[in-house]
Formats: structure tokens, sequence, C-alpha cells
């Protein structure tokens, strides 16, 4: 049985009630931009809710306060709104209040309810369709963004574990060859909602030995076992891994950083990850609406899951930091190892992010360094310094401490103004030992 998040997840990403769980009273009818609920009748989409529910979902004892809070819902007229997104959080608030379950919604996705529905019994096997594999196609299997940072640290962004076999395959593949290359890696699931074991099984297999065992999903009475890949292209990397999460990441995601924990292939950083633990299936629902329901769970080697918990990383910090967080902490490990210019690279840089993260102090008033210095224009913008050379591009100086900055995109160079009380010229030092000082004009 395959089960998968689908089209109206919005790249395999959770948007779950646990972003709105304050009740809502009787609304106004559609306000500017609000789209119209379709012409099924609300008792209709109800009605088809509860079934999916009554018959499919993993918790058998909250199935009926489940129907009970719906039926209770439709009675008084609480789901009487014209706006589809008001229907859609009233509907899941009430079921979030009742099992605290964040793959427990409601969604509205006219293309993949349609494909659902002409597929009938068949919709486990969606990933299958030409319509699934065009819409991870069009997504890249989740890969969003590959680039080269400084040291040669290799950053990927992977936004939904999606799976369609060979061609997601392909494409992990082929960002894990990018990943190997580097001195250090690291792996953004901030903004992943989840998707397919298969995914996360393919990528844990770069890193875990080939048979380890990973986890044990529960699907209505039947288990199945999951480890690593017997072989993946290359072998398993040893570089140093950074695992970036944030509260967003969840299902799929969190078993993926499970993994990393608990095997200690990688270093998570960031926040508590979403705490999504069970396995969902998507039924039709009337008027282009999809059920998202729990049926299954799965089982970690230690007997746990990560269900209304989440996975706490290994270093804490808010999840627009995390980035520069773990680029600090590889930069400083890859320093610790280097010799000459490259040291002293990995060194200014580590110090850079280490600014990024926890903001310094400069010694003067930022409009203090304004001013002319030689062919250079530093001035004050929106609360930041800057720097531009002559017909050059403008960069934004970051304060390290003191009257020392960098240049935000450039840790092979730093600025160092001097001058007693007033700042009196600036030197540009850099990695390789130069210098060139220039007076203030």
């Amino acid at each position: 049985m395959k089960i998968v998040l689908i089209a109206a997840l919005a790249a395999t990403c959770l948007a779950g009630p646990a972003l709105a769980q304050q009740p809502m009273g009787p609304g106004p009818g559609p306000g500017p931009g609000a789209v119209a609920v379709p012409a099924a009748s609300k008792a209709e989409i109800v009605a088809a809710i509860r079934k999916a529910i009554a018959e499919n979902y993993v918790l058998a004892d909250k199935r009926a306060p489940l129907d009970a809070a719906l039926a209770k819902g439709l009675k008084a007229g609480r789901y009487e709104v014209q706006d589809q997104g008001e229907l859609i959080r009233r509907i899941n608030d009430d079921l979030y209040a009742v099992a605290a379950d964040k793959h427990l919604q409601l969604l509205f996705d006219p293309a993949g309810s349609a494909e659902m529905a002409r597929r009938g019994s068949q919709r486990d096997d969606i990933e299958d369709t030409p319509f699934f594999k065009a819409m991870m196609r069009a997504r890249n299997y989740g890969i969003s963004e590959m680039k080269l940072l400084p040291g040669n640290v290799r950053y990927l962004r992977y936004d939904g574990f999606g799976w369609t076999g060979e061609e997601s395959q392909k494409a992990i593949d082929a960002a894990m060859a990018f990943l190997r290359d580097g001195d250090a890696a690291i792996l953004d699931l901030r903004t992943n909602g989840g998707g397919s074991p298969e995914a996360v099984k393919r990528i844990t297999s770069y890193f875990a030995p080939a048979g380890t065992r990973l986890v044990t999903f529960h699907m209505r009475g039947a288990t199945s076992d999951v480890s690593t890949s017997e072989a993946v292209p290359g072998g398993q990397m040893q570089l140093p891994l950074y695992v970036l999460t944030s509260n967003r990441a969840a299902s799929a995601a969190e078993e993926f950083v499970s993994h990393v924990a608990r095997l200690g292939f990688g270093t998570l950083v960031g926040e508590t990850t979403a705490g999504a633990a069970y396995r969902n299936e998507h039924f039709p629902l009337p008027g282009g609406y999809v059920m998202s329901v729990s049926v299954g769970y799965p089982e970690l080697p230690d007997g746990t899951n990560w269900e209304g918990k989440g996975v706490a990383p290994k270093i804490a910090v808010p999840a627009d930091k995390a980035l520069d967080r773990a680029l600090q902490d590889a930069a400083t490990a890859l320093a610790a190892k280097a010799q000459g210019p490259r040291r002293t690279e990995l060194e200014w840089a580590a110090a850079l992010y280490a600014a990024r993260v926890t903001a310094a102090a400069p010694a003067r008033p930022l409009a203090a360094y304004a001013g002319r210095y030689g062919p250079r224009t530093v001035a004050v913008e929106n609360g930041t310094l800057t720097w531009q050379r002559d017909g050059g591009i403008k960069s934004a100086l970051v304060p390290l401490g003191g009257d020392l900055f960098m240049l935000e995109a450039d840790p092979r160079s730093r600025m160092r103004f001097t001058g007693e009380g007033a700042v009196a010229g600036v030197t540009i030092e850099r990695t390789d030992g130069s210098s060139t000082p220039s007076p203030k004009g």
C-alpha cells in the first residue's frame, strides 16, 4: 500500500489546523479575494468526512468523538459560511480540538479530488499516475535549491520527500552526488511537510550502512519493516552533515530527522519539529474537497515515534537563524583542520555567521563610519552600513564588534575602521594577508 501526501498539500507540505487553533464564530459572507464554497452542500461535505473518519481513522477510540464534533457543528450552523477557506478552518479546528492530529484535515484540491474519484479504490497508487508524476516533476521531486557556500559547504533545500519511483530516485541521486563533493553538507528541511517513506529510505541510505533498520509501519492491522537500501551510487557519505529543522518540518521529514538523531550521521540545527507522525490517506469529497485521514502509525526501533512531541534539535536556534548557525559550526570545524589562507578564510567565515546569529555591536554609531574612502563609499541605508566601490555592486557590512566589519557575501575580506575619536580611515584586510588602507575623504 502506497500512502503519500498529494497536490492539495502544496509541495507535500502540511498546513494543519495547529496554525489556527482558536475557535471561530459565524463569519460574514466572502470578502475581497475570498473563494466561494462549491456547489456541494455543507451537509454532503460533512457526511463524507464523517464516513471517511468512521471507516479509516487510526485511533478507534477517537472516531465517535470526532463524529460527534462534526455533527454538533453541522447542527449548530457553524459550517454555514460562504467562504471556502473559512469552512476549511472551522472544520479543521473542530477536528483538531478532539484529536490534535495534524494529518487529520480538510483540504481543497479539485484536481486531486477528481483524480482520486476517477481512480476509485486504486487511490493508494496515485503516485504511479501521470497526474502525480507530472506534479512531482514540476516540483523537481521536492529538491528546490542547491548551492555552493564558502568553504566548499554544499547546501540542499528539500521541500518534500516526493517519490515516483525511478524518476525521483534519479533526482535524489543527483542531489546526493552534489553534496558528496563538499567538505560539509547542509540539508534544509525547514519547509518540508513530508511525503513518502521511500524517499526517506533513499536519502538515509547515503548516510547509514545498507540493511540498517529504520522504521516499522503499522497499517490497518498489517506491519511492514523498512531498512536502508542495499547500495547507493558511491556508497555511504562520511562528510559532516547538518540538517536544518523548524516547527513546520513534519511527517516524513520527521522520520528522516529521527534517523539522523538516532543513528548520529548528522547534526540537527533549528527548532523542534511539528510532531505529526501518523501515516495518512486522502479521500475525495463532494465539491472538489479532499479529506486527509490518518490510517496508520510508525514505530522506530526503540518503540517510539514523534507524534505530538516532534524531534528536538541538537543545536536549538530560531528557524530563521538555523542556516547561519550550521554554517558557523561547519566553518569552525573545517578551520581546525585547515592551514594558511584557507584556515583564515574559514575562521573569518565562522565569525561572519556568528555575527548573523547574534548581532555584534559596533564601537560607534553607524553614521560615524559613513563617507568616502578613496574610490569607495560607505553609507547608512535602512539601519545597515553599506559598502560600494565606484561602479561596483553595493554590499552590506556586517559588524563583528568594535570597528571591524565584514562584507555580507564575502568572508575573504573585512574592513577595519581606524581613528581616535572620529573615524579617519579604513583598512581592507584579506585572508591572504594583504591589506589596503584608505583615508576618509
